[in-house]
């Protein structure tokens, strides 16, 4: 299915433009299937080959995950009475809470172009955590400005390829987060070993 949305968006932008980019962008980070990194490559490539004007779908491509990404901040920050009620007692709860407190910017930054799977849980965080709204937009403004040029800036350089490269730049991504994951169960798994 995921597939079958992402070409759908895929042929409104080629059709539509920056508008229609930038709409798929803003419901990409709120959560939608709707092949956001896969977007932005192929508006690369088809950039390159003369389709679109690079710097205006940059723009407006930027402007659309932010809108997204402080939309799902939001709902992070809104609902997370309800989220404290539910959860609030459970150790990794808090947890993960500590954690985001510790790395937030990082967090904040790295999810926006590297592990791209963690982008909206970790907008949900840091709303929810009490994050400060500005500093949430600066760290994802610098994320996201990096997501657009590096993924957009591959699919310009390797144009006709842009299908490769948005293959293997979701393979990169999931290894990533396997990698992300494995570090922190390690790492968990140690500090339970030292307390015994």
């Amino acid at each position: 299915m995921s597939e079958s949305v992402s070409g759908f968006f895929l042929t409104q932008v080629i059709n539509y433009g920056a508008p229609i980019f930038a709409l798929t962008l803003f419901l990409g980070a709120v959560g939608l299937p709707v092949g956001a990194s896969l977007m932005v490559i192929a508006v690369g490539a088809f950039s390159q080959q003369g389709y679109f004007d690079w710097g205006v779908m940059s723009v407006l491509g930027l402007l659309g995950a932010l809108l997204g990404d402080a939309l799902s901040f939001g709902m992070g920050f809104y609902g997370r009475d309800w989220a404290q009620r539910k959860f609030g007692a459970s150790p990794a709860w808090r947890n993960t809470r500590a954690y985001f407190e510790k790395r937030a910017w990082g967090t904040i930054f790295f999810t926006r172009f590297l592990v791209t799977a963690l982008a909206i849980p970790t907008n949900l965080i840091a709303g929810g955590s009490g994050y400060p709204f500005r500093r949430f937009m600066f760290y994802d403004a610098l994320g996201e400005i990096m997501w657009i040029v590096l993924y957009g800036g591959l699919g310009y350089i390797f144009g006709s390829q842009w299908e490769v490269v948005s293959e293997f730049m979701s393979n990169f991504g999931g290894l990533t987060l396997g990698v992300v994951v494995l570090i922190i169960g390690v790492r968990q798994a140690l500090k339970r070993q030292i307390k015994r």
